[in-house]
């Protein structure tokens, strides 16, 4: 791809700019930790769901999206649009619950859960799995898609590829190691404004293009099944034209068990790392639900479409390209139909978008290191100054991992079908930790490690997706279910500080008092209701949203009738919960519950 000197002007600018904002909150990050892994726990709904929406943004999402809708035209999407379940589910039952916590990291909220040697021992490892074995993995998939991209623009070879990847992950490193949460939060909204510029302004040349004619053009010049919205399902999976073919037990693993049994970044059941991080840092409960229905809204509603809409003129325009050159569709229709300027402005968006997901896994994962196992185990009576350098020192010390990684993953989908496969079953668990004061540390640790084992043996086996999924998400169910009922439960005054602090619904009669018995009454039904009047507004605007670009007004209107309907049950359930509600909670101070110290003196 040629640049011209305005392109790399655009380029340059642009960096400046990032590393410009992200100092600027240098001051504010040095404070404490809350300030540096939690932006003070004051940024507002909006700055909170944006950059969500930003990091679940990274330079590979378009160039999957076009694979998708290349192989298995508009409902190819669904193998990612199946997740919404799960980010509703967040919404309307964790976000509030995780934002009355109010500890600092995913992991922190162990210990205030469970009791004994055993929480200390899962925080621990979970600190170190999590934010640094798991989040390496992510970074490093994210720099192969960053490395295929930087090879076709500039025509370079994969280690200079890994040099220019390596060079913008130091950039990154920098501004995230001095600004902290607050600094990748507000880098994350201009990254994210323009990247989806870049992404929407590609699109209307594409589709507008000569070679295309408009939507009408496109429509005439697309194969059979390419359009439609949903998957055919049928005994074998197999499908007529470009409609994605799924097997029964490839839907039923997708669209109804996957959501909630299996742990994935960024849709962890019962929301979970950087979410969770930002329903936290939000600065109130309100404003951590807000944020999350955002998230879950632009996520599956506002980005979408511009990428569809270049994978399928991708599909007129490259009909010669390799299946497993699918993705580079999107590369080749920048190169072909952006003008000078522009193209320096598509650079920007897939850097912005790079920018963004490392960015907050750097601070994310560091989050874990320093505040769950240096500050935890290693030095307890650290003062703020020498934890907020050491967390500077780990997010440069995470990126030389990450960056040594790369060198080893040649399969981003691999990376990907690993994780699943490695959080199978799990998803359960994390959910029922805020419902059922049964569930103690061993269920957990049970249900962390029970999918490596089944892993293990299905290796060896010619089961593969999606009954090796299902096979594992079973044994590891059954697994921690057995462990929870042949080990005690959590102390009883951990339990009661844990219901007091967050006054969860569910299984929680034993430390329920008869007010909140009485003023809890039926909050399940409605939120179970809100749940899935949010799904159906959401599917409702993504679909709506899609009938209007493809000019279907008959559809059109059907939707729109349907979206008005969801949103209005939502709002009228939202009202009958307590979802808004300023519970009166147990007074928070900095010292940590007596069963912490506890854990502390036994391990």
């Amino acid at each position: 791809m040629q640049l011209e000197i305005l392109d790399w002007i655009i380029i340059v600018g642009f960096f400046g700019l990032i590393l410009g904002v992200g100092l600027s909150y240098t001051k504010q990050a040095g404070k404490d930790l809350t300030s540096f892994f939690l932006g003070g726990r004051n940024l507002p709904w909006y700055i909170a769901g944006i950059s969500m929406v930003a990091t679940t943004f990274a330079a590979d999402t378009p160039l999957a999206v076009t694979e998708l809708v290349g192989k298995n035209g508009i409902a190819g999407n669904w193998l990612w649009w199946s997740f919404l379940a799960g980010g509703m589910l967040t919404t309307f039952f964790f976000a509030k619950l995780w934002r009355k916590a109010n500890v600092l990291t995913e992991v922190e909220l162990i210990e205030l859960r469970y009791s004994g040697i055993e929480a200390s021992a899962l925080r621990g490892m979970k600190a170190l799995y999590l934010g640094i074995f798991m989040n390496v993995i992510i970074i490093a998939w994210v720099n192969v898609a960053l490395m295929s991209l930087i090879e076709v623009f500039f025509e370079v070879d994969k280690t200079t590829a890994l040099m220019y990847t390596a060079i913008a992950m130091l950039l990154v490193a920098i501004y995230a190691s001095m600004s902290g949460l607050l600094g990748v939060a507000m880098t994350d909204v201009i990254q994210f404004v323009l990247a989806m510029t870049g992404c929407i302004v590609l699109a209307i040349l594409v589709v507008n293009s000569d070679k295309i004619g408009g939507i009408d053009g496109l429509k005439e010049k697309l194969p059979d099944g390419t359009l439609d919205f949903f998957p055919s399902v049928t005994a074998d999976g197999t499908s007529a034209g470009k409609t994605l073919g799924l097997s029964i037990g490839a839907f039923f693993a997708y669209v109804g068990v996957q959501w909630w049994a299996s742990w994935y970044p960024g849709a962890e059941p019962g929301g979970g790392g950087y979410v969770a991080q930002r329903m936290m840092s939000a600065k109130s409960e309100k404003d951590a639900v807000y944020a999350t229905l955002f998230f879950q809204i632009a996520h599956y509603c506002i980005r979408p479409w511009p990428w569809i809409l270049v994978g399928l003129c991708a599909i007129v325009l490259y009909p010669d390209l390799p299946e497993a050159d699918v993705k580079l569709g999107y590369v080749h229709a920048m190169n072909d139909f952006l003008p000078t300027g522009l193209k320096g402005l598509l650079l920007v968006a897939f850097f912005a978008a790079y920018m963004s997901t490392i960015s907050t896994q750097l601070n994310w994962g560091s989050s874990y290191v320093i505040n769950d196992f240096y500050k935890r185990f290693i030095n307890p009576k650290a003062d703020n100054k020498l934890l907020i350098t050491a967390s500077r020192i780990c997010t440069f010390i995470l990126m030389l991992i990450g960056l040594g990684v790369t060198t080893m993953i040649d399969s981003i989908s691999g990376a990907w079908g690993f994780i699943m496969q490695c959080g199978a079953g799990l998803g359960l668990v994390l959910i029922l930790r805020w419902y059922w004061w049964r569930i103690n540390a061993w269920s957990e640790i049970t249900a962390t490690l029970a999918p490596f084992v089944a892993i293990s043996a299905l290796y060896f086996t010619d089961i593969e997706f999606p009954e090796s999924f299902l096979i594992t998400v079973v044994f590891t169910t059954i697994a921690w279910l057995a462990v929870t009922f042949m080990t005690a439960p959590s102390k009883q005054d951990t339990l009661q500080r844990f219901y007091n602090r967050v006054k969860p619904d569910g299984a929680w009669e034993p430390f329920k008092t008869e007010e909140d018995k009485a003023n809890r009454a039926g909050n399940l039904w409605n939120l179970l209701i809100c749940w899935l009047s949010a799904i159906t507004l959401t599917y409702g605007i993504l679909f709506l949203l899609g009938k209007l670009i493809l000019k279907e007004w008959t559809t059109a209107g059907i939707l729109a009738v349907i979206v008005a309907v969801s949103f209005l049950v939502l709002r009228h359930f939202v009202g009958k919960t307590n979802i808004f509600d300023a519970d009166e909670t147990e007074p928070i101070t900095n010292e940590p519950p007596i069963d912490l110290q506890e854990n502390i003196l036994d391990a």
